[in-house]
């Protein structure tokens, strides 16, 4: 009998890994004529394609899925949304050619071309793509909010007013090439709101065909169209030939198709790229920037002229984060509750040592606030933290342990990837006094211990998710306490709020960012952070590759990109 068991589940574990290998060989057929001309040579039949490397994972080609970056770049390159940021962070037409803002900033009108087609797919009449008309914002916006709790963009929707003004809808569409929004409160960063990848407008009908396996079906307006897709090895995407937006007369895009690997090894990825197999490599923490790169942040001699860098702002924070929720028990465990010993920690760190010695100057000291360079509100004549050890030590003594005498050791959570840098805090901090243990986490547990207040001492950081400085101070708002908002620290403060609450309301830049300048002093003198560097953007790129720009937000824009 048992014999006989272990026979039938042999034979069924046979024809399992059978229809497997039978499964990857037909799509492997299907794909490979694709992938085959997609290689080194990066045509098809002599065609332009870009190739570029994604260590991570794409999880979903949806743009209400567009949170993570390699999401994000994959989604840019096959849709469109009402509006778009040009390089300099300025608000740009897309799909609506104009738009007017009225009732105190509470209702958004926006006028929409009338040349804007779907892509072609065989679940369109005859297989063309139809015309985008406002009724399909109204389906696109509304089923962002509709869905669940744990998505980002039903949180960045919340202010919407559903009432009887819009059929509890938040958005009507009074003709095909009017679409309105209405606000509960007015609210000036919303424009910036609608810039990201989560607004983009989907075919609703195509949407309702394939469910959740949209995000392996993906139909836009976007200048590339999807090709084929196998997950973790290749995604193609291909020019769309019917695209609206044209730079002096012609007609972008220029690339014929795009084509992603996922090679996860950064130094076979960085061989590929040598070689010409790839295009372009993204990251900093991506290579090995040792091998590449000098402590002054320079291409080494012997790839001058091989290749392109290419560096410039980016809106992104790396910080020490240290919950300060007082009603929390390892919160009043800790010496990390007493406000001086949090600012020790802040000056006792050498910022410019870590972004020349550990990232060979890619990125800058965060010598000012929370909020990064190349935010159109950065204040430079602000000042956080300085490297000053003495000063350290005094607000040590002021917090009652002079010279680090009866202080607990403090545990800094960090992930693997930034063993070097923790360990480097460590030395810091223990030169002054305070004692540290690292504790190392893998990232989704990281993740997790901190949305969940369940550690008091963690390495983070932030991107922009739009270009308004808001999206950064909301980290602090006592009303986003995470695990529902996004204030890890669980930081209350009246003034803070107050401040908050009035630059929400504050059309005029020049004064929002003035409270904007007011807020992060708070945070300096608080101390529920501590920041360390402002990133930067950092990219190898081939030299066959023109008209390739960067933008602050850090977005993959191909469309205006051309191969020779």
């Amino acid at each position: 009998m048992v014999r006989f068991s272990r026979l039938c589940f042999s034979k069924l574990a046979f024809q399992t890994i059978m229809m497997k290998i039978f499964f990857k060989l037909s799509l492997l057929l299907f794909l490979f004529p694709l992938f085959y001309s997609c290689g080194p040579s990066g045509s098809e039949s002599g065609k332009k394609f870009f190739r570029y490397n994604e260590s991570g994972e794409i999880t979903s080609l949806d743009p209400a899925s567009a949170k993570r970056v390699e999401n994000i770049w994959a989604v840019n390159q096959m849709f469109n949304g009402l509006v778009q940021l040009d390089d300099n962070l300025q608000i740009v037409p897309c799909i609506a050619k104009s738009w007017t803002i009225s009732d105190s900033g509470r209702t958004y009108t926006f006028h929409l071309r009338n040349d804007v087609f779907f892509h072609d797919h065989p679940f369109f009449p005859n297989g063309k793509g139809r015309k985008v008309v406002a009724q399909d914002f109204v389906l696109s916006l509304f089923r962002l909010m509709d869905m669940d709790e744990e998505q980002s963009a039903k949180y960045l929707f919340s202010n919407i007013a559903r009432d009887d003004r819009s059929d509890n809808l938040g958005f009507i569409a009074p003709d095909d090439s009017t679409f309105k929004i209405f606000l509960i409160d007015p609210f000036p960063p919303f424009l910036n709101i609608l810039t990201m990848q989560y607004c983009s407008v989907i075919p609703n009908e195509v949407v309702e065909h394939y469910g959740a396996d949209f995000r392996r079906n993906p139909v836009g307006t976007g200048p590339f169209m999807f090709k084929a897709w196998e997950e973790g090895v290749k995604l193609v995407l291909v020019k769309n030939e019917h695209y609206f937006e044209k730079e002096k007369d012609a007609a972008l895009p220029y690339l014929d198709g795009i084509t992603v690997n996922f090679v996860k090894d950064k130094q076979s990825a960085f061989i590929d790229f040598e070689k010409g197999d790839a295009d372009m490599l993204s990251g900093a923490d991506m290579v090995n920037i040792d091998l590449i790169i000098d402590k002054d942040g320079k291409l080494k001699p012997e790839y001058a002229g091989k290749f392109k860098m290419q560096t410039g702002s980016y809106l992104k924070t790396d910080y020490l984060g240290f919950l300060v929720d007082a009603d929390s028990v390892i919160v009043k465990k800790s010496p990390l509750r007493i406000k001086e010993v949090r600012e020790a920690i802040g000056y006792a760190i050498d910022r410019e040592k870590i972004v020349k010695h550990l990232r060979n100057s890619i990125g800058t000291s965060a010598a000012q606030g929370f909020l990064p360079k190349g935010m159109p509100s950065f204040d430079s004549t602000l000042q956080g933290f300085n490297y000053n050890p003495e000063k350290s030590r005094e607000l040590l003594k002021k917090a009652g342990f002079p010279g680090g005498k009866g202080i607990d050791e403090i545990t800094l959570n960090i992930t693997e990837q930034y063993l070097d840098l923790s360990q480097f805090i460590e030395h810091e901090l223990e030169e002054v006094g305070i004692p540290v243990k690292i504790y190392l986490n893998r990232p989704i547990v990281q993740i997790e211990l901190i949305a969940n207040a369940k550690v008091n001492f963690f390495r983070k950081s932030w991107v922009a998710d739009y270009a308004d400085a808001e999206n950064f101070f909301a980290c602090f708002y006592s009303k986003n306490f995470s695990p529902k908002g996004p204030n890890y620290t669980h930081f209350k403060n009246i003034a803070y709020d107050q401040l908050f609450e009035k630059a929400l309301n504050e059309s005029d830049n020049a004064k929002r960012f003035a409270i904007y300048n007011q807020l992060d002093k708070i945070l300096i003198e608080e101390a529920p952070i501590v920041p360390l560097f402002y990133d930067q953007v950092f990219r190898l790129v081939n030299n066959d590759i023109e008209g390739f720009t960067l933008n602050p937000m850090n977005l993959l824009n191909l469309k205006r990109v051309k191969k020779k």
